[in-house]
């Protein structure tokens, strides 16, 4: 009997369930996701006062040969006017012999103008293209009848929709991802839909430092993850108008499905944003490969109604 090698023991583990068929591929694992909110629920873009150029890199399970590497680009901006937010995300992933790429456009609308509370919704859609090259396959015999040596590619329309709600203390986010896999079999070239909930409560009122703690539920098909954060950002008073500055985080993250990340993030500027995320993970064979991810997010102040309100606020992400 031939041996796997080691990229085609990840390739099985991620496209073979505990049934005997291939099933749906899972959304991209990331680690930051009270920050990553754009690339799951699209109703999040719809933040006044900034443009917004989002994006993080997610190198899993160092040290294992065809391990997962994820990167994520968002961009968006938001029209007072127009209570409407427009946005970009690019979103690449691969694992072993698979490959995918998922650019998306994005449109939210924020229902009220009010200061203190928010409802928007929105709307993205796209295109999901996932390739399985064959060339990649590592057999032990050079020629092997049951592998299919060729490039094999497909490109299917995507989108997703998302409802968030917020407040001077409280976020509360609903979306679904892949909304054309609903209902749909099981197979090797299609993402399965997703469902998301959360709820986060905020206290940025503290002059030395804000916080956030948060609940995430994930549903796909019959599998249900729950995650918690926690995350405490530390000021300095600036003796200015503007109010005292955020200047670095440190947050957790734990997931039932059996990891914990510990994040980094340092306020270069009032705008800009750098973080670093270490995962480790408590699954038999992989304890030993740690996660690493870096997010970067820049923002660019615009003129609004609110401008002056939010930016005494003292905070980083509404």
């Amino acid at each position: 009997m031939r041996k796997l090698c080691p990229t085609l023991y990840i390739f099985i583990a991620v496209t073979l369930a505990t049934v005997p068929k291939v099933r749906a591929q899972a959304d991209i694992s990331i680690a930051t996701y009270y920050y990553n909110r754009g690339s799951y629920n699209p109703a999040s873009i719809a933040r006044v006062d900034y443009l917004y150029l989002f994006s993080n890199a997610h190198l899993q399970w160092t040290g294992v040969k065809g391990a997962p590497r994820v990167f994520n680009v968002q961009v968006s901006g938001y029209n007072h006017e127009k209570r409407s937010a427009l946005g970009l995300s690019i979103i690449g992933d691969k694992i072993g012999v698979i490959q995918t790429l998922n650019p998306m456009l994005a449109y939210a609308y924020r229902a009220s103008h009010e200061q203190d509370w928010a409802f928007s919704m929105g709307l993205s859609a796209g295109i999901f293209s996932r390739s399985v090259s064959g060339a990649l396959y590592e057999a032990d015999e050079i020629v092997d009848p049951s592998i299919q040596y060729t490039m094999e590619k497909s490109i299917l329309p995507d989108a997703n929709i998302g409802f968030e709600f917020q407040n001077n203390h409280f976020v509360f986010s609903l979306s679904s991802t892949h909304l054309f896999s609903m209902g749909k079999s099981d197979n090797l070239y299609l993402n399965a839909n997703h469902r998301y909930i959360s709820a986060f409560y905020k206290n940025t009122n503290p002059e030395l430092f804000n916080y956030h703690v948060g609940l995430m539920v994930i549903n796909r098909d019959n599998l249900v993850t729950l995650q918690g954060s926690a995350y405490i950002r530390f000021k300095y008073q600036t003796g200015l108008i503007s109010g005292p500055r955020e200047i670095f985080e440190v947050g957790t993250t734990y997931s039932t499905s059996r990891y914990q990340s510990l994040l980094l993030g340092l306020y270069v500027s009032q705008d800009f944003r750098i973080a670093y995320s270490f995962n480790q993970t408590f699954n038999q064979g992989y304890s030993k490969n740690g996660t690493h991810e870096i997010t970067l997010e820049y923002r660019i102040p615009q003129r609004s109604a609110f401008a002056n309100y939010y930016r005494r606020r003292g905070y980083w992400y509404n």
